[in-house]
């Protein structure tokens, strides 16, 4: 019986082990799903009312719990727009990391290129944004109405 129990019990103990032991490949940063994305209502509010410092503190408190692209898109950005181009486009490498495919980070880092006065990377990013919107996208507008002005500047 004791047998039994010492076993049940070091049996018990992988059961715990393992799973944890596993747990940061199980949910890594680059495996999170879309589903998990946190309400970023509030954080739009202040950026659409260009109160960026706002809008990063509590973009750094959702990074905490959430590591996904949408967030770090919007990090990239409101630290863009207070002047932090470096730490911005660390944010955005990182957006893209995760996604891609993300046409909100696309847009944003070539907008970074532009202001930063990089344009062939700018135009490295809208021919991104032409291959993932082949009839068009708002980002992809966007970006080219920003290479646009910087050009006839």
């Amino acid at each position: 019986m004791l047998k039994h129990a010492i076993l049940g019990i070091a049996g018990l103990c992988a059961v715990i082990v393992i799973p944890a032991a596993t747990a940061g490949v199980a949910f890594a940063v680059d495996n999170m799903e879309a589903t998990d994305a946190p309400d970023l209502t509030s954080v739009r509010a202040k950026i659409d009312a260009k109160n960026y410092v706002g809008a990063l503190a509590e973009l750094r408190d959702i990074a905490e719990e959430h590591q996904q692209a949408d967030v770090y898109n919007l990090m990239g950005f409101t630290l863009r727009k207070t002047g932090d181009y470096r730490t911005s486009l660390t944010y955005y490498t990182k957006a893209l990391e995760l996604q891609p495919d993300h046409k909100g980070a696309h847009e944003y880092l070539g907008e970074l290129y532009v202001e930063t006065g990089d344009m062939p990377k700018a135009r490295e990013q809208l021919a991104t944004l032409t291959k993932l919107c082949p009839g068009g996208c708002e980002e992809l507008d966007d970006l080219t109405k920003a290479i646009a002005a910087k050009a006839s500047n």
